[in-house]
């Protein structure tokens, strides 16, 4: 679908004053319309001066709504920013926020929801899928191991 200059600048300007978007995700639209580099340049530019768009605002928010909402660890997290084009000069300042009890605040719950519906047939077995489980959810073998201690 092809838009012009101005049509592809309305959008966007609509979808970012309704949610959060990365710098990446707009140049992907754009890209994806076929609009012009230097009309990309011109709109991104647009974007960032208005502040539609800001990367930092963005992980910060993208960051509280993945942990808080989705309880996400850090490692899965970090892997969806990777995709959505945030370097890690804007997260890492970000993730460091966020302290280890924030993190166990959303884990340890979850594994103890978890924990009603794993098959095991020792302690030790259920511990592993549950250190698994964790794992999965972006959360490290440390973090793990202090949620099934507490």
């Amino acid at each position: 679908m092809n838009k012009t200059e101005s049509q592809a600048l309305a959008a966007l300007t609509k979808l970012c004053a309704a949610a959060e978007h990365s710098s990446r995700e707009m140049e992907d639209k754009l890209r994806r319309w076929n609009i012009p580099d230097d009309a990309v340049t011109r709109i991104l530019n647009y974007l960032h001066e208005e502040q539609y768009v800001d990367d930092t605002r963005f992980c910060r928010a993208f960051i509280e709504d993945k942990r808080l909402n989705n309880g996400w660890g850090q490692r899965k997290i970090e892997q969806a920013l990777y995709l959505k084009g945030i370097p890690r000069s804007i997260s890492d300042p970000l993730f460091r926020e966020v302290t280890e009890e924030q993190w166990q605040e959303i884990l340890v719950p979850l594994l103890r929801q978890k924990a009603k519906t794993v098959n095991a047939k020792d302690d030790y077995e259920r511990k592993m899928k549950l250190i698994r489980f964790a794992m999965t959810r972006g959360f490290s073998y440390d973090q793990a191991q202090e949620a099934l201690s507490l």
